[in-house]
Order: C-alpha cells, then structure tokens, then sequence
C-alpha cells in the first residue's frame, strides 16, 4: 500500500517521506512508545498500520513522530480551534461608543439611552464620552452629571467599570453589562 504525503503548509506537520530526519522517536497508534527507530523502519511500521507517520515534535532530540491517521488528526485540531474560536468570541465582548454632549437634549439622551440598553442586554461594553468645546471647560461636572445620568438610568443592565475620568477635552466612562 503507497502512503502519500500531502503538501506542507505552515498550519500542516511533516509526514511520511518528507521527514528528513535519521532517526527519531516512535510514538505508536494508541499512544504508547515505541522507542528510537531510523525513518525508514518508521516509515515500515507506519506503512503496515496503514497510517501516516506525523512529525509531531520536530525540535525534540531525536524528533517525535507519532503513528496516526493525519486527516483525521487534521480534522480533529480544525474542530478543536473552532470550539476555541467560539468561546474566544462568547468572552470578547464588542465595545460601543456613544458620543454625549454636555448641553445634550432630554429626546437624543434617551435615542442613546434605548440604543445602550440593547447593547448591554446583548452582552457588549458601552463607552460614554463628552468632548468639552470652548467655555464648556470651566464646567465640566455638567459632563460628568450627564454621564452619571446616563449610568443611573442604566444601572438594571450595567456596572460601572471606569467612573468618569477627564482627560484634556474629553470625558470618559466605561460600563459592562451585569453578569447573569
């Protein structure tokens, strides 16, 4: 039976003949060692399992290579980063960005305040920010009690995670959604 070997990638392990080393140490199907062998007596033993002979440690001394089927340790690592992906995703929340103003009117605060409010129920962070124009600077606790407003409003669906914090022109707070 012609084992043949697949073209490397950067995602894909060496296998079969394209493993380069003299000798290296044989992990067997079900996991247990074989010992140092040549490649080619691997390579035999691999053939007469009707596996693939997978390059799993190149950097050890001597080389690890494990008896397996390579498509289906393929497939079983494509699935295992997929599931990784997902419970990436599930912990990243998205972060949202709503620009207030201090002279902000009661019918646009409650558009962002509504808007917010689906955000946090989905799950993702909200940013308030107020941006200080001119005069506006000599009275920034307008700023921060519109932010803290805002926060009250909120307070069934987040948390506060950063309290309001001047920086220049600009004042921001940061709020996640309550766990669950």
């Amino acid at each position: 039976m012609e084992v043949l070997g697949i073209a490397k990638d950067k995602n894909n392990l060496l296998i079969n003949d394209q493993i380069k080393a003299r000798e290296v140490l044989v992990i067997g199907p079900n996991g247990e060692q074989v010992g140092v062998k040549p490649i080619q007596d691997a390579l035999t033993l691999a053939s007469y399992a009707a596996l693939d002979l997978v390059l799993i440690s190149p950097n050890a001394n001597p080389p690890v290579c494990k008896v397996i089927d390579y498509n289906k340790y393929r497939y079983e690592k494509q699935k295992k980063e997929k599931e990784a992906m997902k419970k990436q995703k599930a912990n990243m929340s998205e972060l949202k960005e709503y620009r207030l103003s201090p002279v902000i009117d009661v019918g646009d605060f409650e558009t962002k305040l509504r808007n917010a409010t689906k955000y946090l129920q989905k799950g993702d962070r909200i940013k308030l920010t107020i941006r200080f124009k001119g005069r506006q600077m000599a009275h920034t606790e307008i700023g921060r009690e519109v932010l803290e407003r805002f926060a009250s409003r909120v307070a069934d669906y987040a948390d506060i995670e950063q309290k309001p914090k001047l920086d220049s022109r600009t004042m921001t707070m940061l709020l996640t959604p309550k766990k669950r």
